[in-house]
C-alpha cells in the first residue's frame, strides 16, 4: 500500500526571516495600482486640515488609499474598514501595518475630505483617464438618480403645512386679542406691516397694562391672554425656523436638513411614498463618470444649468456635446446651451409624441396649423384666421420668465369641426404658443435626428443609467450613510472615484490579457521562452 504523504503544517512554526506582505500580494492586484495612481497626486490641501501639535497623526494620503480602496471593494462602513485592516492582507499592506479605528476614519471621511478637497482628487482621477485616452471631455452624457439619506423617513417638515399651521395659528391670537380689547373698550389697531410677534407683544402690553389699571391682576381673561401669546411666540419661532431652512424647498427632514422628500425608484410598499434623499448628477463618457453634483430638487430640469457650471469650473472649459433625456428640455436650458455654443442632443416632454402619426395627422394641433409669419397669424382647417391678441408672461419656478403669444380665433360658435377643435366653452378658440421655445425645439430635433443624433440617442441608456445601475446594484449603494449635502458629497465623490478606478484597473487587464501571446503546447511554450 502505497504511504500517504502530507505537507509541512504547523501552527506555531516561526520562521528565521518572516516573510513581508508585499510578497504575498500579486504584481498586478487593484491594491498596488490604487496605491501607485494615489501616490502621484497633490494632497496638500487634505495635509492643510491638520494644525500640528499634541500626539502624531495617521498619514492622509494613508488613510486616503484606504478609504478609496474600501469603496472599490464595496466596504462603506467605518467599522467594517477598521476590521479589515486588522485582518485583510491588501488593507494591512496598503496602510503600513497602521491601524486606525473606525472614528479617526470617520473623521477624516467627513470632515478632511470635506470642503471640496476630495473633489480635487476626483479631478486628478479623471485628467489621469483624459491623458491616456480614455476619455476626451469633449461629450457629457448627463443622467440623474434619486439616493435616499440616512435621515428617518418619519421626521419630515412639509412647507405647506408650516404655513397654513402660522396662517392659522396667529389668527386664532389675533381672536383672543380682539376678544380682550373689546371687552376692555381698547381700540384695536393691527399694522400691516408689523411683523405678527411684535404686534402681539405691544397689543397684549396695552391689554395688561389696561387691566392693571383696572386693578385685574388674575382671572382668566389675563391668563389667556397671557399663555396664549407667550405660547404663540414660542411656535413662532418654531414655525419661522423651519422655513428658514426650507427656503425654497417644500419639505425637508428634522435628522437631516439638507435632504428633501422624494418618490423614490426603490418603493418596497409600491406606494409611492416619499423619502428623504439627493438628486445625484452625472456625467460619463465610456462609461467613466466625469463630473458629479448633488442637488436638492427632485427634477432634473433644474439642475442642468448649475451642473453645467461645476463641469466648466472643475476643468477650465466646457464640453461640446451634450446628451441628456427629456426631463432636461426647457427653454431656459436650451438657451443657456445655445448661448454658450453647446450642442444639445437634448430631448424635450413631446418629442417622442411628435414622431407619432396620430400627432402628425391632427390638424387641429397649432405646431400643424399655417402660420403666417409676416402678419402674425394661424389658420384653422376651416380657413378661420387666428389674430395675435396679446403677450403673456410666465414665470417658472426657477424665476426664469418665458414669453407666449395669444392668438383667438373671431367666432367659432357655428364651426361644424367645433367639437374636434377645442373642447372649451367659449364662442372662439385661444392659443397660446411660446415661439422662441419653438425655434429651440427645432434646433433640438433637428440635432436629435441628425446621423450624430442617432448615435448619441443609441448610446445614451447604455451610458449613465448602466453606471447607476453597477453602482446600486452590482456594487450595493442604495443609500447614503453620512449627513448634509457637503459630507454627501463627499459619499458619493468616493463612489466615483472607486468606479472610475475599477473600470480604470479592467481595462488595464484587459489590454495585458491581450497583449499576451496564447500557448497551446509544451514546444511553443518553450519556443516562446527562447525567443524572450
Amino acid at each position: 500500500m502505497t504511504k500517504i504523504m502530507h505537507k509541512n503544517y504547523n501552527q506555531n512554526d516561526s520562521l528565521l526571516l518572516p516573510p513581508s506582505l508585499g510578497e504575498l500580494i500579486s504584481l498586478t492586484h487593484p491594491v498596488r495600482i490604487v496605491s501607485d495612481i494615489l501616490d502621484k497626486f497633490d494632497i496638500s490641501d487634505i495635509e492643510a486640515t491638520y494644525k500640528g501639535g499634541g500626539t502624531s497623526s495617521y498619514h492622509p494620503r494613508m488613510l486616503l488609499k484606504v478609504v478609496v480602496y474600501a469603496y472599490l471593494c464595496n466596504v462603506y462602513s467605518g467599522r467594517k474598514m477598521e476590521k479589515l485592516l486588522h485582518e485583510n492582507i491588501h488593507f494591512m499592506w496598503l496602510s503600513g501595518m497602521n491601524r486606525p479605528d473606525f472614528r479617526t476614519i470617520n473623521r477624516f471621511r467627513s470632515e478632511r475630505l470635506a470642503g471640496g478637497r476630495l473633489e480635487g482628487v476626483f479631478t486628478k482621477v479623471v485628467e489621469l483617464l483624459n491623458s491616456e485616452g480614455l476619455v476626451s471631455l469633449n461629450v457629457q452624457y448627463i443622467d440623474g438618480t434619486k439616493i435616499e439619506s440616512v435621515a428617518n423617513k418619519y421626521t419630515f417638515v412639509w412647507k405647506g403645512s408650516v404655513e397654513k399651521n402660522k396662517a392659522k395659528l396667529i389668527n386664532k391670537v389675533r381672536e383672543v386679542l380682539s376678544a380682550a380689547e373689546r371687552e376692555l373698550a381698547i381700540e384695536s389697531t393691527e399694522a400691516p406691516e408689523e411683523l405678527p410677534q411684535e404686534e402681539f407683544e405691544r397689543r397684549s402690553e396695552r391689554i395688561l397694562s389696561k387691566m392693571d389699571s383696572m386693578g385685574i391682576s388674575k382671572g382668566k381673561q389675563r391668563r389667556l391672554v397671557e399663555k396664549t401669546v407667550s405660547d404663540a411666540s414660542l411656535k413662532l419661532d418654531e414655525y419661522d425656523g423651519h422655513l428658514a431652512k426650507l427656503g425654497e424647498r417644500n419639505s425637508y427632514s428634522k435628522t437631516d436638513p439638507d435632504a428633501t422628500f422624494m418618490r423614490m425608484k426603490e418603493d418596497a410598499m409600491n406606494n409611492g411614498q416619499t423619502k428623504p434623499g439627493y438628486n445625484v448628477q452625472i456625467s460619463t463618457e465610456n462609461q467613466f463618470i466625469t463630473n458629479y453634483g448633488i442637488f436638492w430638487q427632485p427634477n432634473d430640469q433644474g439642475t442642468l444649468i448649475p451642473y453645467l457650471k461645476s463641469f466648466e469650473e472643475r476643468y477650465g472649459r466646457q464640453s461640446r456635446e451634450i446628451v441628456a433625456d427629456s426631463g432636461y428640455g426647457s427653454e431656459q436650458n436650451y438657451e443657456y446651451m445655445f448661448d454658450g455654443g453647446m450642442i444639445p442632443y437634448v430631448k424635450y416632454n413631446m418629442f417622442h409624441s411628435e414622431m407619432k402619426r396620430k400627432n402628425k395627422n391632427n390638424p387641429f394641433l397649432p405646431g400643424n396649423m399655417y402660420y403666417n409669419a409676416e402678419k402674425d397669424f394661424y389658420v384653422c382647417p376651416m380657413g378661420q384666421h387666428m389674430d395675435f391678441a396679446y403677450y403673456k408672461k410666465e414665470k417658472s419656478d426657477l424665476g426664469y420668465i418665458s414669453t407666449k403669444n395669444v392668438y383667438m380665433a373671431k367666432d367659432c360658435s357655428r364651426c361644424p369641426l367645433r367639437g374636434m377643435c377645442y373642447k372649451g366653452k367659449a364662442d372662439r378658440r385661444t392659443i397660446e404658443v411660446n415661439h422662441r421655445n419653438n425655434a429651440y425645439r427645432a434646433k433640438a430635433r433637428e440635432l436629435l435626428m441628425s446621423e450624430e443624433g442617432l448615435m448619441h440617442r443609441s448610446k445614451r441608456p447604455i451610458e449613465p443609467e448602466a453606471v447607476f445601475g453597477n453602482i446600486k446594484f452590482n456594487h450595493a449603494f442604495k443609500r447614503f450613510r453620512l449627513k448634509s449635502t457637503e459630507k454627501v458629497s463627499v459619499e458619493w465623490g468616493l463612489v466615483a472615484i472607486a468606479h472610475n478606478l475599477r473600470k480604470y484597473i479592467a481595462r488595464k487587464t484587459e489590454n495585458s490579457n491581450r497583449q499576451r501571446p496564447f500557448i497551446g503546447t509544451i514546444e511553443a511554450y518553450l519556443e516562446y521562452c527562447r525567443a524572450a
